[in-house]
């Protein structure tokens, strides 16, 4: 079932089309062929901005969550052999806070759709019943409508694709690795749970490089999109944690000893 045959996605779906066109024939005398590329760009960088407002309540949330980390362990401690009152007491403590522990997660979900509609305008054939001009539109040669495993399994990969999605994922392997390193989770003390074993804590780490596994997968203009957020989500998370910084946590013996 194509969700895009439901006439309000339709009608989403073709406006969505008819703003990336238009952006683009104005960016054309420009930017020429890669005028459209050029047009992802800036939509991309138009909802971060956007979303200004909502990474910082991102970043307040954080600190909260760090702040609060010390008295849920409390409480997982004391009520550890009762899981009903430790959820109510965890609820209960969240609610005195003003926040949730799902708090923060709204930059990730209002991007979500945004990521889904670049990929559908750069896969389908047609839009609205009409040839989908964007997939005649390429950047240095790459065609925005074609993913790299597509490329490589379909055998169209050209030098054109090997470099500009090369160029791409190293971009996004090289923020990954700068966002594990500045932003690491340390052990804490006195905190037995699984989620804080170094096991796990290593897993959390390697999840930031899975957007660079992603963008393989996706047409080049997703791909770009996600590169360029990836490197504003750097910036604006080392920004905001000057500016609302975490507590220090007492770090656990092992991570002492480990070093």
């Amino acid at each position: 079932m194509d969700p895009f045959a439901f006439p309000p996605l339709a009608a989403l779906l073709d406006a969505a089309y008819g703003a990336l066109t238009g952006l683009s024939d104005l960016l054309t005398p420009t930017a020429g062929a890669s005028a459209a590329a050029l047009a992802v760009v800036l939509v991309t960088l138009l909802v971060r901005a956007l979303l200004i407002p909502v990474g910082i309540s991102q970043a307040k949330a954080e600190q909260t969550r760090a702040r609060l980390a010390p008295k849920l362990r409390e409480l997982q401690r004391r009520h550890k052999k009762n899981p009903e009152r430790l959820q109510k007491e965890m609820m209960a403590l969240y609610k005195a806070e003003n926040t949730s522990p799902f708090a923060g997660m709204l930059p990730v979900l209002a991007q979500a759709p945004i990521v889904g509609i670049l990929y559908t305008l750069f896969l389908r054939p047609e839009i609205a019943g009409h040839p989908n001009e964007l997939l005649s539109h390429d950047l240095f040669g790459a065609p925005l409508g074609t993913s790299l495993v597509s490329a490589l399994f379909g055998g169209t990969a050209t030098p054109a694709t090997f470099l500009v999605f090369g160029v791409l994922l190293a971009i996004m392997i090289a923020v990954a690795e700068v966002t594990r390193r500045v932003f690491r989770p340390t052990p804490v003390e006195g905190d037995d749970s699984p989620l804080n074993s170094p096991t796990m804590l290593r897993v959390m780490s390697s999840l930031h490089y899975l957007t660079a596994v992603f963008a393989a997968f996706v047409p080049l203009a997703a791909a770009l999109y996600l590169t360029v957020t990836v490197v504003w989500t750097l910036v604006q998370r080392v920004i905001l944690r000057r500016r609302f910084p975490l507590p220090t946590p007492a770090v656990s013996r092992a991570a002492v000893s480990g070093r």
